[in-house]
């Protein structure tokens, strides 16, 4: 009895608490789902607003509206990815019509050794692609990929744009691993055994590294070509390895004996007896005291200073025990083209490297060694990038006296700029030289006759190995423009003066001497103030 009279007086207040939490969940509910709109939620309907049923209508309807804009934004998402598809497809077939003979890579992780056989076949069929056993046909003198030389310490690049130099070290960490790990390589495979001498082998370092080249054809990989101290005096080896946008593959490993090398150098001149003197210097201690592999050959057009010419030379020939030289005189106007023709058809001997040469160079005994290295005949030409001196009056003007010819020749901003617009210094053999037709003889004087042999080199099969090297450089002379030229003419030809006298900074200097001058005046009375 009391149990249950207990319980009736509870259930009245059980109820209550019921209906209060019913109404509780009911707004929160409420609150929970109305739809928000843009910028706030949506408000519950006001007391003396629309009624209720219509409010509710309203936010249906904007809910539904904004469901149809959010439907159609993702149908534009959807078309545009279809459209970028399709055109992704498109170029696909169209590079599987370009490249028929391209290996379909099949990574098929089931069978592994299927795929690596795979991908080793495409890296290869790269290296057939690129322009490493023989050259391929080029339009223009402008289509030929130059290379870059490197040393261990130096990297001597074309490209300098505002922030590089013709010549530094190779601070860029991707360059600098790079070059570590093709010589690393290199150096690798030069010790490793051949299986066939039976002797103890040399062990190869990385100083025994000479000098290397390297190039990157965008859509192949990178070549280099990497020369080493060989066994014996003059002798090298020599690697070439490509990068197919992956590993490393060793292409050659040969042996170069360049003791029987030898290079004749062909030298054009029409008076200029002093430059001919200052020449026949270098010519005596790099080629003939260092290199000793060489010959020269002078073709001299007219009479006038020939005698003094031809003293120099055999003065030369006594003191320095030389007899390796030819003089030839033509009483004919100066061509360039016609003397280096003559003097190349001269030669009577076996097949030999020819050097076209001009009396304000000067070279160095690794440069007539690159010169070897980078010519074979039937397969390749040398054309190289001098380093131009500027006016060293204007470069040394703040110091006491100019430093000797020696002293001056340092590849510097400063102090000179890559010729990449000359084509006149090349190495080739001889029967390259003959079998490709020789200069246009039509040419006279200066200009033109180089960048026609150029651009028949580029049209032939024959590869041309164009980098710039730290031991041939173009020695500054005056440029004098004639009153006999034209306005534009003149005009032109004061352009090339300037580039040639200095770099932009020092001709800045120049331009605003007399402001530094008045700045360093008035520097001088506010000191003498104080």
């Amino acid at each position: 009895m009391m149990f249950r009279r207990g319980f009736i007086l509870f259930l009245p207040r059980l109820v209550g608490l019921l209906v209060v939490a019913c109404c509780s969940m009911s707004i929160v509910y409420m609150l929970a789902c109305t739809p928000k709109g843009d910028n706030q939620q949506l408000a519950l309907p006001r007391v003396h607003g629309p009624t209720v049923k219509e409010a509710y209508e309203a936010i249906l309807q904007e809910r539904e509206e904004q469901q149809r804009n959010y439907i159609i934004s993702l149908k534009k998402q959807i078309a545009q990815l279809e459209a970028e598809l399709q055109g992704r497809t498109e170029e696909l077939k169209n590079m599987q019509k370009q490249y028929p003979d391209s290996l379909d890579i099949q990574l098929d992780h089931s069978k592994p050794e299927k795929a690596q056989a795979n991908l080793l076949a495409f890296l290869r069929s790269q290296v057939d692609k690129a322009e490493v056993h023989s050259g391929v046909k080029l339009s223009t003198e402008y289509a030929a990929v130059p290379f870059e030389s490197f040393t261990l310490q130096k990297v001597y690049q074309l490209e300098t744009g505002l922030t590089r130099h013709p010549e530094e070290k190779p601070v860029r960490k991707d360059k600098r691993d790079e070059l570590i790990e093709v010589i690393e390589l290199a150096v690798g495979s030069l010790n490793k055994p051949d299986g066939v001498s039976k002797a103890k082998p040399r062990v190869y370092t990385g100083s025994d590294f000479v000098e290397g080249i390297y190039r990157t054809e965008k859509n192949k990989g990178t070549l280099y070509e990497l020369t080493f101290k060989g066994d014996a005096k003059h002798q090298f080896k020599k690697i070439v390895l490509f990068r197919p946008f992956g590993p490393v593959m060793k292409v050659k490993n040969e042996n170069v004996n360049m003791a029987d090398t030898l290079i004749n150098v062909i030298v054009p001149l029409a008076k200029r007896a002093s430059k001919f003197r200052q020449f026949m210097q270098n010519f005596r201690e790099m080629g003939i005291q260092q290199d000793g592999r060489i010959h020269l050959t002078v073709v001299y057009f007219g009479k006038e200073q020939m005698n003094e010419v031809k003293s120099i030379l055999e003065n030369t020939s006594k003191s320095a025990n030389f007899k390796n030289f030819t003089f030839i005189q033509l009483n004919e106007e100066f061509s360039r083209g016609k003397g280096l023709d003559v003097g190349a058809r001269f030669w009577k001997g076996n097949n030999v490297v020819l050097f076209f040469c001009d009396v304000d160079i000067y070279f160095t005994a690794e440069f007539l060694n690159s010169c070897r290295l980078n010519t074979e005949p039937g397969k390749k030409v040398f054309y190289p990038v001098l380093f131009s001196q500027y006016n060293p009056s204007i470069i040394y003007g703040h110091h006491d006296s100019i430093p000797s010819l020696e002293q001056q020749l340092i590849i510097k901003k400063e102090t000179g700029f890559w010729r990449d617009f000359g084509f006149g210094m090349t190495c080739q053999y001889r029967s390259d030289f003959i079998n490709i037709g020789g200069f246009d003889l039509d040419i006279k004087g200066w200009g033109g006759e180089d960048v026609h042999l150029y651009r028949k080199y580029l049209h032939s099969n024959l590869m041309v190995i164009r980098t710039p090297v730290r031991g041939l450089f173009h020695l500054w002379h005056e440029k004098q423009c004639l009153d006999e030229l034209t306005p534009e003419q003149y005009k032109m030809c004061m352009q090339s003066k300037a580039m040639n006298e200095a770099s932009h900074g020092q001709l800045g200097m120049l331009v605003f001497k007399q402001e530094i001058e008045t700045h360093l005046h008035r520097q001088k009375l506010s000191s003498k103030k104080t």
